[in-house]
């Protein structure tokens, strides 16, 4: 009876690992399989290691197995308790569910293994054990083997790596086929922040003319772009120009992503604080981008957004020999001077959206463009599109026309009225300094009733992170009348910046779901107000 039981506390404990390794695929996969990444996130995070109510069925194996070895029924209740820790409580909030795809699959068969054999291996070394300490032994090596689930699935994905590798290159290859066969001209687009709206943009402009295609969503990995080229551009040899959003995290990203999918024209968007946790320093973030300038071909096309300093520097080295520079911030004078090639100038915004000339320096072409966008930065964006547009051929005031009817890409800056009259300005992708300074500013031009900011602040920014996040506060304070803080540790410096000046604190809230703020909103605001939502952090955090 003793060793039925004992084999069963083993099996219930096996079987929690498991299911915690199930559990923990989900911010496995959030991380992007990236291990290192992964494993720093759960060493932060100890109650995902060891959830309380598996340290508490290992302490109710315990005392109840020394108190009373010789009966069953001890390990009876040691086993009830145990069953009770397995199963799952319900989540607080998932925002992003797990994803059962193909990879993930391998990975977790592969991580039960490991576990499975670890397992096996220590029943073996501990059996000849006996009562209490069998059932102590058995309960101890099990909630080790859980608290070691983060270790399961990454040596799952080491073991995974040789298949993983082969199938990449079974992906890659049959894209570099499509690509081949189609042979459209190439648009490669990257920078810290507006890549995809930019992306979204120039495929609409484009399309006027030509049939264009545009990597989905935020599809801006190696295998990602590879995705979509396998899947929509398989035997369709209409697509002419096809946009690649080139994204990166380190150093080598894009360059691999240029082997794939060689520009003819690279745009770079801006560079900034965005991901400095993972690039250390704005320089190498700098370097990183120039690896699409570098992958263009002589007789290629660079187009520079000259605000950014760093981007300048990229334009300043002279390659190559085309090179199309925009900017919203000189004057005529000084875009001349610094033969920039297409200008912003008579810049309006209001809730209508925004107004602007765009002048081409060289020749002095003019077109009045207005468009339903709001967010100023969206300016640059524009200007960027135009560059390249009109380098194609496609003539401004075509341009001008399609701009007038463009709409926001997916949660960025999206603006809609509900049914009880409430405007929601969807800003929720991602943030970044200048994109929520200028998010805000939008807020502000709402003055018919309540202006309602709810946020989780900005991450990966680095060293930078809390000043960005004490402006972020200090903006918000002078654009909103009531603030929403989602999670209260990481937006503290918010919370402070906003104590630091003259805001109602009464009016500030701090809850730690999504689903705890759109409940209060829903409930306290009426016909008339505006909320904003900016940004919407993963579950890691």
């Amino acid at each position: 009876m003793a060793d039925v039981l004992l084999l069963g506390l083993a099996v219930l404990w096996l079987a929690g690992t498991w299911l915690q390794s199930y559990r923990q695929a989900r911010f496995y996969q959030i991380e992007e399989y990236m291990s290192r990444r992964y494993l720093r996130w759960a060493l932060r995070h100890p109650r995902q290691l060891l959830p309380i109510r598996a340290a508490a069925a290992w302490l109710a194996a315990a005392l109840l197995s020394t108190a009373a070895a010789a009966s069953p029924l001890p390990p009876v209740i040691a086993a009830a308790a145990l069953i009770a820790a397995i199963v799952p409580p319900p989540a607080r909030e998932i925002k992003k569910p797990f994803v059962r795809t193909p990879r993930a699959t391998r990975i977790l068969f592969a991580a039960f293994a490991c576990s499975g054999l670890a397992a096996l291996s220590l029943h073996l070394a501990f059996s000849t054990a006996g009562p209490p300490a069998a059932l102590i032994t058995v309960s101890s090596i099990g909630i080790a083997l859980l608290a070691l689930s983060p270790l399961w699935l990454t040596a799952g994905s080491l073991l995974m790596q040789p298949i993983e590798a082969a199938l990449r290159r079974r992906y890659l290859r049959q894209a570099a086929q499509v690509l081949a066969q189609t042979n459209p001209v190439i648009i490669g687009i990257t920078g810290s922040y507006g890549k995809t709206t930019t992306k979204h943009f120039l495929h609409e402009i484009l399309s006027l003319r030509y049939r264009s295609y545009a990597t989905p969503k935020s599809y801006n990995t190696l295998m990602g772009i590879s995705l979509a080229i396998n899947r929509d551009l398989s035997d369709d040899y209409s697509v002419q120009y096809f946009i690649s959003e080139m994204g990166a995290y380190v150093e080598g990203e894009i360059e691999r992503i240029c082997r794939l999918t060689p520009p003819e024209i690279a745009i770079v968007t801006e560079i900034g604080p965005q991901h400095l946790e993972r690039f250390g320093s704005l320089e190498n973030i700098k370097n990183a981008k120039y690896e699409i300038i570098r992958s263009l071909p002589p007789q290629g096309v660079g187009i520079f957004n000259w605000d950014s300093p760093y981007i300048q520097q990229m334009a300043a080295q002279g390659y190559p020999n085309t090179r199309l520079t925009v900017s919203r911030r000189l004057d005529l004078d000084q875009a001349r001077q610094h033969s920039v090639t297409w200008l912003a100038s008579e810049i309006s915004e209001s809730l209508s959206g925004l107004r602007f000339t765009a002048t081409h320096v060289p020749s002095g072409e003019q077109a009045q463009l207005q468009t339903s966008i709001v967010g100023e930065h969206n300016v640059t964006n524009l200007l960027l599109c135009i560059a390249a547009a009109a380098h194609q051929g496609i003539p401004l005031h075509d341009i001008a026309a399609r701009i007038r009817s463009l709409q926001p890409a997916e949660s960025r800056l999206v603006k809609q009225t509900t049914a009880a009259g409430i405007t929601i300005i969807n800003d929720a992708y991602s943030a970044n300094p200048q994109g929520a300074a200028n998010a805000l500013k939008v807020l502000g031009m709402h003055t018919a009733g309540k202006r309602l900011l709810i946020t989780p602040g900005m991450i990966e920014l680095g060293a930078l992170q809390d000043a960005a996040n004490q402006k972020l506060g200090q903006l918000a304070a002078q654009s909103a009348t009531d603030i929403i803080l989602i999670g209260s540790q990481q937006t503290q410096p918010i919370f402070d910046a906003i104590a630091g000046t003259d805001f109602d604190m009464a009016r500030v809230q701090v809850f730690e779901t999504l689903a705890e703020s759109v409940a209060w909103h829903q409930k306290h605001l009426r016909a008339g107000d505006t909320v904003l939502f900016l940004n919407d952090l993963p579950d890691t955090y």
